[in-house]
């Protein structure tokens, strides 16, 4: 199942990355990011046969929050008219002209394999028999694992909606959102996406009896903090109007209040 489940993943971002090249596009990647979490979910517990009470929160959680942000993201995409995601235009202007051709590699299968790999809580919780009864120490991981996702999922959602809701206005599209919860980080989507990450690496664990799952929230946070979330985006926003203030006096990451700036 773990293989089918790659398989499926490389054939999809394959049939994604046919469809962008006439329409000069690559961030039409980002469509099956979170649905190929939830397809992986439901495959796996499907096989399995199993009907535990972890593995069917890990299966609904990750429904709900990839159908969430897909819908996000598609809207995103939707409202930018067919301009491509700055990120990608930016990786679309290094590559050169064989861009179009090698990102099937650089981008498309590669977000394939770290799709898998970063799935790996859900590999863990939905192919290991989950312990019938768990042990007090597994009730209170999975505890604060749904927690975790609970909270990281209300902070990811109401973040983005106050992104969408300041981007719907034409006229706020290329300015800062800082405002509620961009008051206190200048990326608390990526907070929350991160948080609710760790939150199902701590319920596969508890499911599984894996700890080495939790290699997966880590990877992401990195990934988030180092690699593919926070510096390509800021590259693209340091160039806004009110920027230096406003990353001066606002956490990248944790929350936190804002810092009062300096006189001049």
């Amino acid at each position: 199942m773990l293989i089918a489940t790659l398989l499926l993943g490389l054939v999809i971002f394959s049939v994604l990355w046919l469809i962008h090249g006439p329409r000069r596009d690559a961030g039409i990647v980002d469509w099956w990011w979170a649905g190929g979490f939830a397809a992986t979910a439901w495959l796996e517990w499907l096989a399995s046969g199993r009907g535990g009470g972890l593995q069917l929160f890990v299966t609904v959680a990750v429904t709900v929050w990839a159908v969430r942000l897909t819908v996000h993201l598609v809207v995103r995409h939707s409202r930018r008219g067919g301009i491509e995601d700055p990120r990608y235009a930016a990786m679309r202007a290094r590559g050169g002209p064989n861009w179009p051709r090698t990102n099937l590699f650089t981008v498309f299968w590669l977000q394939a394999v770290v799709q898998w790999a970063l799935a790996a809580p859900i590999h863990a919780a939905l192919l290991h028999p989950e312990p019938d009864p768990l042990s007090p120490a597994a009730v209170w991981l999975a505890s604060a694992g749904c927690a975790l996702f609970v909270i990281g999922f209300a902070i990811e959602w109401v973040a983005d909606a106050q992104l969408s809701a300041d981007k719907a206005d034409p006229a706020r599209r290329s300015r800062l959102v800082t405002t509620g919860l961009w008051a206190w980080s200048r990326h608390p989507n990526y907070f929350g996406e991160a948080l609710l990450w760790w939150g199902l690496g701590l319920v596969g664990a508890a499911a599984s009896g894996l700890w080495w799952v939790l290699v997966a929230p880590a990877a992401l946070t990195v990934l988030l903090l180092k690699v593919s979330g926070i510096p390509p985006l800021e590259a693209v926003l340091a160039s806004r109007p009110g920027w230096t203030d406003y990353a001066a006096r606002t956490s990248a990451f944790l929350p936190r209040p804002p810092r009062p700036l300096r006189p001049g």
